[in-house]
């Protein structure tokens, strides 16, 4: 999907003052101002599957920027035309991108930015923070920029791995949905077709290093926890099928650390 390409394009002409990144709010506090602040300006991204919209949102002290998407669709047999295999159950929908955020506060990455359910006039969509002063991934490596820190690197892209693969994204090797920004911090974005009910891993291979605390954090995931949390956004079959790719996962990292011994596997 081209969303964090337009991110890309998009960013380098300011709306409005938006706020530097690493002087805005987090958590909650981002949370009520995505839900409350004024939209003072909205404009249609030319491109995009989702058809996401940029807006400016303003509590009269701080502005900053966000992106609206409002996508909702489901079709039992979606067949596509780029030569991918059609798809049963598919569903692209806003209220991913919400659940992508709650499931990272309770794994602990902190990588999603900020993103809540907002009604503008009739229509609900989600509304995320919009990452100021960032690359893409594939920018970054198009531009040879190389990591302050090369170790916290890997780490967060090892993460990113993790989260793909337990939410089940199918665009999981796309670098342009990995922001970075000028602290070499990694934001994931675009999960509008993530959480399939698929209970199996896209690429299991593709995992090969596990932070220690987000796997215990894994383990704590309860099928109450997730319905308290992710009720309002997802099904209760897309709920099943991520605890069943959880457990996956951690038979993965099982495996591995009794092949290769915990310090080649955890961090």
């Amino acid at each position: 999907m081209l969303v964090a390409l337009l991110i890309l394009a998009l960013q380098s002409g300011p709306v409005g003052h938006p706020e530097d990144p690493f002087d805005r709010l987090t958590g909650a506090q981002a949370e009520e101002f995505l839900r409350t602040a004024e939209i003072v300006d909205k404009e249609r991204i030319p491109v995009g599957v989702t058809r996401p919209h940029r807006v400016t949102l303003t509590d009269g002290s701080r502005t900053v920027r966000a992106i609206w998407k409002t996508i909702s669709e489901y079709s039992a047999k979606m067949d596509f035309h780029d030569g991918l295999p059609p798809e049963i159950g598919f569903r692209d929908s806003y209220k991913s991108e919400v659940a992508a955020y709650e499931l990272d506060k309770l794994l602990g990455f902190d990588f999603v930015p900020p993103t809540v359910m907002r009604r503008v006039r009739r229509t609900k969509g989600s509304i995320q923070w919009w990452i100021e002063d960032c690359i893409t991934e594939a920018e970054r490596r198009k531009q040879g920029l190389k990591p302050t820190d090369a170790a916290e690197w890997a780490k967060q892209i090892y993460d990113a791995r993790l989260f793909h693969q337990l939410i089940h994204d199918s665009d999981y090797q796309n670098i342009n949905n990995l922001l970075v920004d000028k602290n070499f911090r990694v934001w994931v974005i675009d999960h509008s077709r993530a959480f399939r009910t698929h209970p199996r891993l896209l690429n299991q291979e593709y995992l090969r290093r596990f932070s220690r605390e987000h796997l215990e954090r894994l383990r704590h995931l309860t099928p109450e926890l997730l319905e308290e949390k992710l009720d309002a956004w997802l099904t209760p079959k897309q709920r099943q099928s991520l605890l069943a790719r959880r457990d996956l996962i951690l038979q993965h990292a099982e495996q591995l650390i009794a092949e290769r011994g915990e310090d080649k596997v955890l961090f």
